[in-house]
């Protein structure tokens, strides 16, 4: 962990995705802010780098974890919530998800959602693997027309890769 301007209230945390995961080899940064009245309260946690999982807003980063709401005991250490937030990369939550379409991704079409997953790790937190060539055509595509690359991720992701379908939304 890292301190933020050497305020022991602001820290940067690092978790590297866990093996035989989609998340495999990927390094996530998380933001944590202490709260006053911890250790009575939970850290707040949302990660930084972007991530495709049910229980991580794609957009926000934030994180549906017990333990950082109604679960969270005075005995927990930050090791402890960094620990499980890895462990929960390794076991998601579709039925308590914090991204609606990302869970519904994961329990509709498996396959598409670790391949969804993959490509995140990849491109934003350094994963390892080969490139999947042909979803980066199709970001390329909407690349062409315009659309910022993030976006073009974005969309085609909430979309099942379908450029047509990915298409309609950015430009409706």
């Amino acid at each position: 962990m890292v301190l933020i301007r050497d305020n022991w209230m602001k820290m940067e945390g690092e978790i590297r995705g866990p093996p035989d995961s989609p998340y495999e080899g990927g390094v996530f940064k998380i933001d944590i802010s202490i709260p006053d009245d911890y250790p009575f309260h939970p850290p707040q946690c949302r990660f930084i780098t972007k991530i495709w999982h049910p229980n991580i807003s794609s957009q926000t980063g934030a994180i549906c974890l017990d333990i950082l709401k109604d679960q969270w005991a005075a005995s927990l250490t930050l090791r402890t919530v960094l620990l499980s937030i890895q462990a929960l990369l390794t076991l998601p939550e579709p039925k308590d998800p914090q991204d609606a379409m990302v869970a519904r991704q994961f329990m509709d079409d498996r396959k598409m959602f670790e391949r969804t997953a993959r490509f995140w790790t990849q491109y934003y937190a350094s994963g390892p693997g080969s490139r999947d060539e042909e979803l980066w055509k199709k970001v390329e595509k909407l690349e062409d027309m315009g659309v910022a690359r993030n976006e073009a991720i974005s969309s085609l992701s909430c979309h099942q890769w379908n450029l047509s379908k990915a298409t309609d939304y950015v430009f409706s």
